[in-house]
């Protein structure tokens, strides 16, 4: 901060310090506000302002932004666009602003705040009177002043903060006005008008019950809190619009806040649609229960199903990378992190509401901002008193389902080693048909990678910032994830209604040994008569330069099949032990499920024992080695054909293909290696340390693997495929020699 904003902010401080008690006349429970920020907290920022820096600065960016749309005057246009067009951005800004504002007037007692929001408030309600639909019709649930009934409700989350915060700046009869005229037919409009939006277990139905319930909340209207918390009951439902555009009403009944809760949360406090969405929903989420806690305390709301919320929170930040950046599992955008907004009001309300982990500290450090409330004042207090600790990631079992039955997700971190195992359920609507794939990372870069989802967020020249057809016909195809696809058809037949009936199941979860993290997964049902049993691993095994990862991936059918196991890499060809012959013309791999967006660039037969490849990116060497024999092919392929407007990244891909069997399984391990420097052109340790990978055994009960490494040395790994409990006691004979252990695995040297 320099000197000029520096002095500003102290006379600013001076200056609302010395109306204080002009403004706070009592700390009655009912006074304004009391949604997010309350009248004790602007009491207690009040009384602390200019000696907490995160808070101060927080406070002064944000006065810089509202006082430079406050210089540009109110503009609320009539809405036409899809997302990113104009007057869809700027309705979104003004939800922003508008929350903003009221906070400033709040804390800084300035009325220039309360009376911006006010004629903003007043230019909505004349408009909204007489507002039709929103002229662009591709929502299956449309908004007014947005294309969709989503970002309706997003405003009005936001606007629902701004209006508790001048409430009591409000005349009775302009409370009544906007009352009548704007919030209520809001509401109503999201709702009960919207049933196909409202009425269900989704992301968007989670802001509508938000939207409908915090409005609720500074009405105090009890029916609509009521709404908000339970779903359209009774009588209402008979005005509902009839479910035409598209979208679908909970058949189960379940609908509202509540089960929205209940529904997409395991125990673990994983949400199925995955992180991306998550983060979108947490917001909603955890200002309705802010507002809840501290209006209705008796619903001990942050208590509902054994605190799952805060749970929530904690998972959603163990499920990002080294960076913070979020693992792009189901329609996940890659880049979004903890950074975004939503997870400043995460770590926050964790901290305020929760156990005040000092962990969470070291994020909101990062973060560099926080909530002007009484949450991101706990925080500011915090981190001023010396209580920041590191936010520790280790590796972790997340389930998923609302019992924790359906599956979940597995983190495997070893030093700067991290595997995502993803084995969870469908993930509803946003789902990809990628049943036990993977992604790894090394110290926040993608190594192998998920391709995430196919639009350009809030690009209107992107198909309006919408999703795109290729994330129906490549990113949820299961040829576009790392896993096994059979008969080059996708997991459940690419059918929602079939994959959201059926998940895998955890075998064993082992991270109890820091040297050996493993998960192990076992799914029926991805195709008719065929098993899969996948076991990845993080070895840190004292002959390598970095922990390696193991890869066992045994396919049991009743019929012979053609499968395709792909590797989707980053970076630049090095190597490989095996001869390619590249085509001279581009034509697709297939011709549907995914398969005719990829381009066959060059082919080869495999080698008869294992098949070595070996890439280079970000200034590292990795090497794959795996289990093959000479009927193998090997695939080079590239993402982008069939795809005029290039919607799709051309992002590469090595492919085993394994035709014309009915049981088998692919062996691989994949290294992290040395460096290289362009400053002195030097490479180190450019080469793999892996000689061997060997099937040994392979049968129901146990799959055993040797890997040999170039000093001489060998290893020996073995999975119980069947029995994989802690306390099992097994033992089993291999080459003449009995191996005896305790537990799910094995891994020892077997050469000394």
């Amino acid at each position: 901060m320099n000197y000029q904003k520096a002095l500003l902010f102290v006379l600013l401080i001076a200056f609302s310090c010395a109306k204080q008690e002009k403004v706070m006349v009592s700390d009655s429970e009912n006074q304004h506000p009391k949604l997010i920020l309350t009248a004790k907290g602007v009491k207690d920022i009040r009384a602390q302002l200019g000696t907490i820096p995160i808070f101060d600065n927080s406070l002064l960016k944000v006065k810089e932004e509202v006082d430079a749309e406050i210089a540009l005057g109110i503009e609320t246009p009539i809405p036409k666009d899809y997302s990113g067009g104009y007057t869809h951005s700027r309705h979104k800004q003004n939800w922003f602003v508008l929350q903003k504002a009221g906070v400033l007037y709040q804390i800084l007692d300035d009325e220039k705040y309360a009376k911006y929001v006010k004629d903003m408030l007043m230019q909505y309600e004349e408009m909204y009177k007489t507002l039709p639909l929103h002229p662009k019709t591709r929502s299956y649930a449309r908004g007014k002043l947005f294309w969709q009934c989503l970002n309706d409700a997003n405003w009005l989350v936001y606007v629902s903060q701004a209006y508790d915060c001048i409430y009591n700046y409000l005349s009775e009869g302009e409370r009544n006005k906007l009352e009548t005229n704007l919030f209520k037919p809001f509401a109503d409009h999201i709702s009960v008008d919207s049933p196909q939006f409202y009425q269900r277990v989704h992301n968007h139905s989670t802001w509508g019950n938000a939207a409908v319930g915090m409005i609720g909340l500074v009405m105090d209207d009890e029916e609509l809190i009521q709404r908000a918390l339970y779903g359209i009951k009774g009588k209402e439902m008979d005005k509902t619009a009839k479910d035409d555009d598209g979208g679908f009403i909970n058949k189960s009944g379940k609908a509202g806040f509540l089960a929205n809760i209940e529904e997409p949360f395991s125990p673990d406090g994983y949400y199925n649609e995955g992180p991306y969405y998550q983060r979108y929903a947490m917001y909603p989420f955890l200002v309705f229960a802010e507002g809840l806690q501290n209006v209705k305390p008796e619903l001990k709301i942050f208590e509902y199903k054994e605190g799952v919320l805060l749970k929530s929170i904690n998972a959603l930040l163990n499920l990002s990378d080294a960076d913070g950046d979020f693992f792009p599992l189901n329609d996940g955008q890659k880049g979004m992190s903890y950074y975004n907004s939503a997870l400043v009001t995460a770590v926050d309300v964790s901290y305020h509401y929760g156990n005040q982990d000092p962990g969470l500290l070291s994020i909101a450090s990062k973060q560099n901002s926080v909530l002007l409330d009484d949450s991101g004042l706990a925080v500011a207090l915090g981190i001023r008193e010396g209580k920041t600790k590191s936010f520790e990631k280790k590796s972790i079992n997340l389930s998923d389902g609302p019992e924790g039955k359906q599956g979940g997700v597995g983190i495997l971190r070893n030093e700067d080693i991290e595997l995502v195992f993803k084995y969870a359920s469908q993930g509803s609507s946003h789902g990809h048909y990628d049943k036990l794939s993977y992604s790894l990372y090394e110290n926040g870069e993608e190594v192998i990678q998920d391709y995430g989802l196919a639009r350009f967020v809030n690009i209107e020249q992107k198909g309006g910032g919408n999703y795109l057809k290729e994330n129906k016909t490549w990113a949820k195809q299961t040829i576009a994830h790392n896993t096994v696809t059979q008969n080059e058809t996708s997991h459940y037949k690419g059918k929602y209604e079939i994959g959201s009936q059926n998940h895998p199941d955890l075998h064993y979860f082992s991270s109890d040994n820091k040297e050996v993290q493993i998960v192990s997964s076992k799914v029926r049902n991805t195709y008719s008569g065929t098993d899969l049993h996948r076991t990845m691993a993080i070895i840190n095994d004292v002959d390598l330069e970095k922990p390696f990862v193991l890869d066992i991936m045994r396919v049991t059918s009743d019929k012979k099949n053609q499968y395709d196991f792909p590797f989707y890499y980053f970076g630049q060809v090095l190597d490989a032990n095996f001869e390619y012959k590249t085509t001279s013309t581009l034509k697709p791999l297939g011709k549907k499920n995914g398969y005719e967006h990829l381009f066959l660039e060059a082919s080869a037969k495999a080698d008869d024992k294992n098949s070595k490849f070996s890439w280079f990116n970000n200034n590292k060497f990795y090497t794959i080695t795996s289990v093959t024999d000479k009927k193998d092919e090997l695939l080079f392929t590239r993402i982008g054909a069939n795809d005029p407007e290039f919607n799709l990244r051309r992002d590469p891909a090595l492919i085993v293909r394994r035709n014309n069997v009915k049981n088998t399984t692919f062996v691989s391990t994949i290294e992290s290696h040395g460096s290289y420097s362009p400053v002195t052109e030097s490479a180190l340790n450019a080469k793999s340390s892996i000689a061997e990978v060997k099937v040994i055994l392979d049968n129901k009960d146990y799959t055993a693997i040797m890997i040999a490494n170039v000093k001489g040395n060998t290893k020996l790994f073995i999975t119980a495929n069947s029995d994989a409990l802690k306390e099992t006691k097994h033992n089993l004979k291999l080459n003449g020699k009995n191996y005896s252990w305790m537990g799910s695995y094995y891994y020892k040297q077997t050469n000394k």
